[in-house]
């Protein structure tokens, strides 16, 4: 068996060869997809020898390189960090699964270009995970940005390539003149940027600056997307379906959540920031950007829009929750970035299921369209039950905790932001199901405003089917199974 330390190596290595496995396999399509299905199980195997070792208590570390003394590059593996990479590398394979049927039924072009660039992807996301300070966390950080601009700007035409610049801009200036001014404020005051139980700013930092540096974090971590700048992730919906779902439920805005998460508690510590006042600001950023997020999603026509927006409001209570600073609450936040990243995935593979089998991608054109494709919106159905907070899923027990958490804190604010978001989660959600299901069908392909989408149809292609299927239905184990889950998030919130 190899050690813990070898394990933290080859589930950032993996990736890396199996990209390099699959830029020499190109000509032969089979064999390049087999490739990236055998790297995404060979790496979920890998981070998964990791669960009882921290579940044991242990924290391995591995450390690559000293940059001067005292600032390292170095890989630790805690809790929070073991949730976020398990969610990474499983979503992984059924993503690929997905892409075979998604690629070939579309006949996109440079397949193989498409698959590397996922493979780097998944290799910064872990190294994201794993990343045991700032510096490394923010080196890969960086990559995951850089590495996913090609993924945005697929297709090459015009559209593509604005909406890719918006994407790297936006999340470049905010991390490179934000967030890295904050690291290197953070290593100024406290001479570390190594993630420490309790944080690391207690005893060096007081007043209006711990406001100011809370501030310079949240909005220079710009994959969580807060307002006002959030508006690179609806930019990047011209994406093919499965970048789509790397972006918003595997990799990038689970990568920015998660390094809030990550800097509230290990840097900050949610204790001193409960006794510094200092995150009041945020939980209402957080709620306003929830309600205002989840009001526009209601007015978008267009699926993958409105699925974007969902996911801006989503996110933000992953912040809300944790700038709560309740131990449930910070538990929600935990438990909310797995129950949304599996929920949200199902409902971007049945996005890209109904564009590939109908060729359709727009709300008002769905009536009927559960008759011909009930896997794919039985799947949606589900998703859209746990985002919106419905038992038994996922997306409920993560929002009871958050909710708990706001009660425990007297929060009322926050409990009222729950309680009108769960309703607009609904009302952007249900008239899809209602369409889908209730309503006939408008068979006129081609003729109005909103055409229909024809008889000629069925469900996509097996893998794509088989993908959105499993999917949803983690959406519901991880309701009956959240053993590991909340354990891993209650180690983060013991001391």
């Amino acid at each position: 068996m190899t050690s813990p330390e070898n394990a933290i190596i080859w589930a950032i290595a993996i990736p890396l060869l199996g990209s390099l496995v699959i830029l020499a396999t190109s000509r032969i399509p089979n064999l390049r997809e087999t490739v990236t299905l055998i790297t995404a199980v060979f790496m979920f195997l890998v981070v998964g020898t990791l669960i009882h070792i921290i579940l044991d208590g242990q924290r391995p570390s591995v450390t690559l390189t000293e940059i001067f003394p005292g600032l390292n590059i170095t890989f630790t593996v805690e809790p929070l960090g073991l949730l976020f990479g398990l969610i990474a590398s499983g979503l992984w394979i059924v993503n690929s699964i997905y892409s075979i049927g998604y690629m070939r039924g579309n006949k996109e072009k440079n397949q193989t270009r498409f698959y590397f660039f996922f493979a780097i992807a998944l290799a910064s996301a872990v190294g994201v995970a794993f990343a045991g300070n700032m510096l490394t966390l923010f080196i890969c950080y960086e990559i995951l940005t850089l590495c996913t601009f090609p993924l945005v700007a697929h297709s090459g035409k015009p559209e593509a390539m604005k909406s890719g610049r918006t994407y790297l801009g936006i999340l470049l200036s905010t991390s490179i003149g934000l967030q890295l001014l904050a690291i290197i404020w953070t290593w100024h005051a406290t001479g570390t940027l190594d993630f420490k139980a309790g944080g690391v700013l207690d005893g060096k930092m007081t007043g209006a600056a711990v406001s100011l540096l809370l501030f310079l974090y949240m909005y220079g971590i710009g994959k969580a997307a807060l307002m006002p700048i959030h508006r690179w992730l609806p930019a990047a919906m011209v994406a093919p379906t499965p970048v789509s779902a790397l972006l918003h439920a595997v990799a990038v805005v689970k990568a920015g959540v998660f390094t809030v998460v990550k800097v509230i508690v290990y840097i900050f510590g949610y204790e001193f920031l409960a006794n510094s006042l200092a995150t009041n600001w945020l939980v209402y950023v957080a709620g306003f950007t929830i309600i205002a997020a989840s009001v526009v999603a209601l007015r978008q026509d267009n699926l993958k829009r409105r699925l974007a927006y969902s996911t801006i409001s989503q996110l933000s209570y992953v912040i809300m929750a944790a700038a709560i600073l309740a131990p449930l609450s910070v538990m929600g936040a935990i438990l909310h970035i797995a129950a949304h990243a599996v929920g949200k995935i199902t409902l971007f593979f049945a996005a890209g299921s109904i564009y590939t089998a109908a060729h359709i991608t727009e709300v008002s054109q769905l009536n009927g369209i559960g008759r011909k494709m009930p896997w794919t919106m039985g799947s949606f159905t589900v998703a859209a039950f746990s985002m919106i907070g419905v038992p038994p899923t996922a997306g409920f027990m993560s929002k009871w905790y958050i909710l708990m958490g706001a009660i425990q804190a007297e929060h009322l604010f926050a409990i009222g932001v729950i309680v009108l978001s769960t309703l607009l989660n609904a009302g952007y959600f249900m008239p899809i199901v209602y369409k889908a299901f209730f309503k006939e069908a408008d068979d006129n392909p081609g003729h109005g405003k909103n055409p229909g989408h024809g008889t000629k149809h069925g469900e996509a292609p097996l893998p794509i089917v088989i993908a959105l299927t499993a999917t949803a239905a983690g959406t519901v184990l991880l309701f009956f199974f959240s053993g590991l889950p909340l354990e891993l998030a209650h180690l983060v919130v013991r001391r």
